[in-house]
């Protein structure tokens, strides 16, 4: 269960029980409006932030510093929540009690952790300039091998021409335009900013809340907090759905589809969502995999997933490029029978057991734990346990799922496929 506590305007300490685990994780989330003019310095930050801090300003010795404390280990990552980018920092390592010195663990950690969130490495009060090339170039060379990955480049054009400029849409990796006008000046006035305007959430799993809430205290001292709005729940109001087709040379085609919803989605109607994805597309009991893919043998994956703080539901599917509108049309033939047919009772017994499944896996690591009530925690609302998750699945009906469905318009058909020519000699 989780405990938390405001320490300061936007900032909050969250205690989680993590007695049965023999590690403990320390983390920081910082989450504020996702902005596309700041989009690649935001990506690029955690690039920089992580390879050393204040204290401990060369990755070499930093990543001995680690192996010391018994293969502690670092982490600082960029996500989107909707119209939100969260910047997480986490360290992880064993709890204290195991110290074979009785070493005090959990202070180390929290230096850590603060350190690299609250004193990075600066030269001359701004990040060391050899860092911020070096994780420029690193991000360029991800940004431009972006088509190496078909699924996940056939997903992000969908995602790019469905949200448009809508702040939901702006990129997690920025883009690759923005790269070289980033400098350490421009980068660190970023980092200042997101000190000052960003909600901060640290998560404490496992380690000394005493020592963390110090840290924490003596870290906010200096800084002028001015938290700044944030959009917890945006959708795209429906639109007349849109083909778009990418020819490339490729062996199997892409084919992503997007749905919205014609409302925003409460938090205690999560449990029936969790319900028709899975019926819907999202486990190997779903109606996409046993009918699109196993019967008619119409794609080589195809499943779906829905985001919450959008009201967007997704279905990605490899097909054979001759196959793509035979699998649009049977992808939505499935939707259209969940709306309005029957939905059997082993269906609901099959997939329920998936959806309970999952809820219980997530106690099974610190990762998976902290994941969970930090979404809770972004998503607003009471914060539920996995506990009564999984009691809220148990209660829902076919009937509910039907009109969780039934509420999702097709906005936007997305295809990477061969050249039609290459496809008439197949």
């Amino acid at each position: 269960m989780l405990q938390r506590e405001q320490i300061a305007p936007g900032v909050h300490l969250n205690t989680i029980e993590a007695d049965k685990f023999n590690r403990c994780r320390i983390s920081l989330h910082f989450r504020f409006p996702a902005s596309k003019e700041k989009a690649t310095e935001h990506a690029l930050l955690p690039l920089v932030l992580e390879r050393g801090y204040a204290d401990c300003p060369d990755m070499t010795q930093f990543s001995r510093q680690l192996a010391r404390l018994y293969g502690a280990s670092l982490s600082v990552e960029t996500h989107m929540q909707g119209a939100t980018r969260v910047i997480s920092i986490a360290v992880s390592g064993i709890k204290d009690r195991f110290a074979l010195q009785g070493e005090n663990l959990s202070a180390a950690y929290a230096q850590i952790a603060f350190g690299v969130a609250f004193r990075p490495y600066l030269e001359e009060g701004l990040f060391s300039q050899e860092a911020v090339q070096i994780e420029k170039d690193t991000l360029a060379r991800q940004l431009e091998s972006e088509k190496n990955d078909k699924r996940l480049y056939c997903v992000r054009q969908a995602r790019r021409h469905f949200f448009g400029n809508h702040p939901a849409g702006v990129e997690r990796d920025g883009y690759l335009s923005q790269v070289s006008a980033i400098t350490p000046a421009s980068l660190t006035q970023t980092y200042q900013d997101m000190l000052e305007q960003a909600e901060l959430d640290v998560i404490c799993m496992g380690a000394s809340q005493q020592e963390v809430r110090e840290l924490l205290q003596q870290s906010l001292a200096s800084i002028h907090r001015k938290p700044a709005q944030l959009l917890r729940q945006s959708f795209i109001d429906a639109k007349p759905l849109e083909h778009l087709e990418e020819q490339m040379d490729l062996a199997q085609a892409k084919l992503c589809m997007m749905f919205t919803a014609d409302r925003c989605v409460n938090p205690e109607e999560m449990a029936v969502f969790r319900m028709a994805m899975s019926v819907f597309g999202g486990s190997s009991t779903s109606r996409l995999f046993l009918n699109v893919r196993e019967k008619q043998s119409l794609c080589y994956y195809c499943s779906c997933r829905f985001v919450s703080s959008t009201a967007m539901m997704m279905v990605d599917s490899g097909v054979e490029p001759k196959d793509a509108e035979r699998a649009e049309q049977a992808i939505l033939e499935q939707l259209h029978q969940l709306m309005s047919g029957e939905i059997t009772a082993q269906e609901m017994e099959d997939n329920r057991r998936s959806v309970l499944s999952g809820l219980m896996a997530v106690e099974d690591s610190l990762a998976g734990l902290e994941n969970w009530y930090y979404t809770e925690i972004l998503r607003g609302g009471a914060i539920c346990t996995p506990q009564q998750a999984a009691q809220a699945v148990q209660n829902v009906t076919a009937e509910q799922i039907q009109g969780a469905l039934a509420g999702f318009h097709y906005q936007l058909g997305y295809l990477i496929t061969q050249p039609r020519e290459d496809m008439t000699h197949d």
